[in-house]
């Protein structure tokens, strides 16, 4: 009877650790977050830049996750049969090399890059990037996984590891604004100058050209600059619908948009 209560008495004092862990973990990630959205109103920036953004979401996570560690390590102190083997592991700098070496050796990876691009910046939350022909906004860099919502909404869940020895392409990191662009296809035989001028409009920044020619008719594009990737998408549908009615209402036929 002593035995098992001492048993069950281990095994309520380590959930108690793991609970007061994820509980503390939980207050302390809410606190900086809200320190972070009263220093914005403090400075009256409106909004974190994104590379605050981002270094805040990482050292957020790095606390929670520290933390949980630090709770399950508690625990395991509780039961004796783990004590001693968590000890002799320990002591032996070997094992523990090769443990970490071939389990964890993906995950410690992906946590280091993690940090690193965190710390460098080569992307960041709110930048429109390109990485193996899929263009999209990054939406979050988590401590392990990237994540980037593509144009049609799916979401591009990237390794960091990956993103750090790749070469990414980021079209916003020092102007966040960026160009629409959309392009329509008339007959060759169209008036390419009327076309143009339908569309162009210098107090609204929409300026035209043609921009490729083959026997079956001629690409024109229309570009303009939006403030943010977000705006890119609504920009660029507004843009061919304008000019797609100038074209039917002016007698110039379209035969395929882009």
């Amino acid at each position: 009877m002593y035995t098992a209560a001492v048993e069950t008495s281990d095994w309520i004092v380590a959930g108690a650790y793991l609970v007061g862990a994820v509980v503390i973990a939980e207050i302390v990630d809410r606190a900086l977050s809200r320190r972070g959205k009263k220093l914005t109103t403090v400075v009256g920036v409106g909004e974190l830049s994104p590379v605050t953004a981002t270094r805040l979401r990482l050292v957020r996570r790095l606390i929670f996750a520290t933390i949980i560690v630090i709770g399950i390590a508690l625990a395991a102190t509780q039961f004796p049969s783990i004590s001693k083997l968590a000890t002799g592991i320990l002591a032996s700098s070997a094992v523990l090399g090769l443990v970490v070496g071939f389990a964890a050796r993906q995950t410690l990876a992906n946590a280091i890059a993690g940090i690193m691009l965190a710390i460098t910046q080569p992307i960041r939350i709110g930048d429109l990037v390109t990485f193996e022909d899929e263009t999209g906004e990054v939406e979050d860099v988590k401590l392990t996984y990237t994540y980037i919502r593509l144009d049609d909404g799916r979401r591009l869940i990237v390794p960091n590891e990956r993103l750090a020895q790749s070469s990414v392409q980021n079209h916003t990191i020092l102007d966040p604004r960026m160009q629409a662009e959309v392009s329509v296809w008339l007959p060759a035989a169209a008036d390419l100058d009327r076309a143009i001028d339908l569309i162009e409009d210098e107090e609204a920044g929409i300026s035209a050209v043609v921009a490729e020619t083959t026997t079956e008719g001629v690409r024109v594009s229309a570009m303009t600059w939006v403030e943010t990737p977000a705006a890119r998408g609504k920009t660029a549908a507004d843009l061919r619908r304008r000019w797609l009615r100038l074209l039917r209402e002016h007698g110039l036929s379209s035969v395929e948009a882009s």
